[in-house]
């Protein structure tokens, strides 16, 4: 008995050692907090008084809800037709906290990333890190509410005095629908209090631009602004972060809106009625939002395959890191497709806008990729088994979840419970997991003491 309680008493003691090492892990609390408030959200929106209809909401449709309005991802009811007016500003209010949370959870790890080399970072006021104390916490999360309340104010007023001045809304409406959007595109999650999204817009600049904005300036990043406020016109001396963030989604933003608009030019579906300035306007807009903005101004499920597949590419992405969008990030495909210029090359280091990139760096974009890359491929052959949906859409829908993206072909509300169950679950892992992913493998970078002889397997 004394033997048996020792060894008991030694297993619990090293189990709760390893709890509380996990628990003092930089990533843990910061994601438990945001999947306690999914949940906490997800319990307002089954309360009676969330429905239009006055009745409870079931548990999968408002886990569904809370979990893309924390994402930015996915839905499967119309928000302006399921949920009442409590309902839609508890929506509102969870894709603040997911926006806010995310570019402060992406921060501060960023800081401790900084403080464990010992590097410089321009996320506060160009001083090294060398402790992150409650001090700077609070320094951070400040900005980033002062930020993220500057850009979402902008776009409010201008959304509003549109909606009052050409849609004849009442200002109190009109106030409400413009907070309301312009939370969910700084914040990238796409949702809408109108049945048809943006459809009905496509081609009224003032509604479309000022979304567009706010999305691009959310997608690129809380470091990436603060840079920009400081320096917009010394590019010279921006951070490799920031300039690969800017020429890199700048690219993506032209590549994407050319393409799309070229393939969908003559389509009756989608941009084919529209004049060519609408054309133009409607095709930018379409270019934008894949970026994980989430919006959709024409019918997605009326595109043609090519166009699907070359928004799937875009939303795999997804924005800058720091920021409120989703995917791979744009700096960690970037990063790819510098290696794979040196590697052509036969260059034996890799050089980026006169920097040398090391191979801790060069491995970690792999990884999250390839990551990214096996999280869409298994949980695709999940919703094929066990739906009758094409490959094209179900490709779609899933990268759409794990981009944090939105947007939609149709048939997220038509499958099956276990389908919704994997698309929640993605959703989750596709906000945080980039991002907690990469600082786990930066923290845990370390020399090794000793080298294995060196030998050259065939490649190709």
């Amino acid at each position: 008995m004394r033997a048996g309680s020792g060894s008991r008493s030694t297993s619990g003691a090293s189990c709760t050692a390893r709890f509380a090492r996990l628990w003092h892990r930089p990533a843990v609390p910061i994601v438990l907090g945001f999947l306690g408030i999914t949940a906490f959200g997800a319990g307002l929106l089954m309360l009676p008084v969330s429905a239009e209809s006055g009745r409870p909401t079931s548990l999968l449709i408002a886990l569904f809800t809370a979990t893309g309005a924390m994402s930015g991802a996915l839905v499967i009811v119309d928000t302006s037709t399921h949920f009442s007016i409590v309902g839609e500003v508890v929506v509102m209010l969870l894709i603040q906290a997911g926006g806010l949370g995310i570019m402060t959870l992406a921060s501060l790890l960023g800081l401790l990333v900084v403080r464990r080399f010992r590097l410089r970072m321009q996320l506060t006021a160009q001083a090294e890190t060398k402790a992150l104390g409650l001090g700077d916490v609070r320094r951070l999360l400040g900005r980033i509410v002062l930020l993220s309340a500057f850009f979402e104010l902008i776009v409010a007023v201008a959304l509003s005095i549109r909606l009052v001045v050409g849609y004849q809304r009442s200002v109190g409406r009109a106030v409400y629908e413009g907070v309301f959007h312009s939370i969910s595109a700084f914040n990238n999650a796409g949702i809408s209090l109108y049945p048809r999204n943006l459809i009905d817009f496509a081609t009224d600049p003032w509604i479309s631009l000022p979304i567009a904005f706010a999305s691009i300036a959310g997608g690129l990043g809380f470091p990436v602004l603060l840079e920009l406020g400081r320096r917009f016109r010394k590019p010279g001396r921006w951070t490799l972060h920031t300039k690969i963030t800017v020429w890199g989604s700048g690219l993506l933003f032209v590549v994407g809106a050319a393409v799309i608009t070229a393939a969908e030019w003559n389509n009756p579906g989608t941009l084919g009625p529209f004049s060519a300035p609408g054309k133009v306007l409607a095709g930018f807009f379409a270019g934008v939002t894949p970026r994980t903005a989430g919006f959709n101004n024409v019918d997605i499920a009326s595109m043609y395959p090519a166009t699907l597949l070359v928004q799937d590419v875009l939303m795999f992405i997804g924005g800058g890191s720091a920021g409120t969008a989703g995917g791979i990030k744009v700096t960690t495909f970037a990063l790819l497709a510098f290696v794979l210029y040196a590697e052509i090359r036969g260059e034996p280091t890799v050089h980026v806008m006169g920097r040398r990139l090391s191979g801790g760096v060069q491995r970690q974009a792999l990884t999250v990729a390839l990551v990214g890359v096996a999280l869409v491929v298994g949980c695709t052959l999940i919703l094929l088994a066990i739906s009758p949906f094409d490959l094209d859409q179900v490709l779609f829908e899933v990268i759409s979840a794990f981009g944090s993206v939105g947007l939609t072909t149709g048939i997220t509300a038509a499958l099956p419970p276990l389908g919704q169950v994997v698309l929640i679950v993605l959703m989750l892992v596709g906000r945080v997991g980039p991002i907690t992913l990469g600082t786990a493998l930066a923290l845990r970078e370390r020399v090794r003491r000793y080298e294995l002889p060196e030998e050259r397997p065939i490649v190709g």
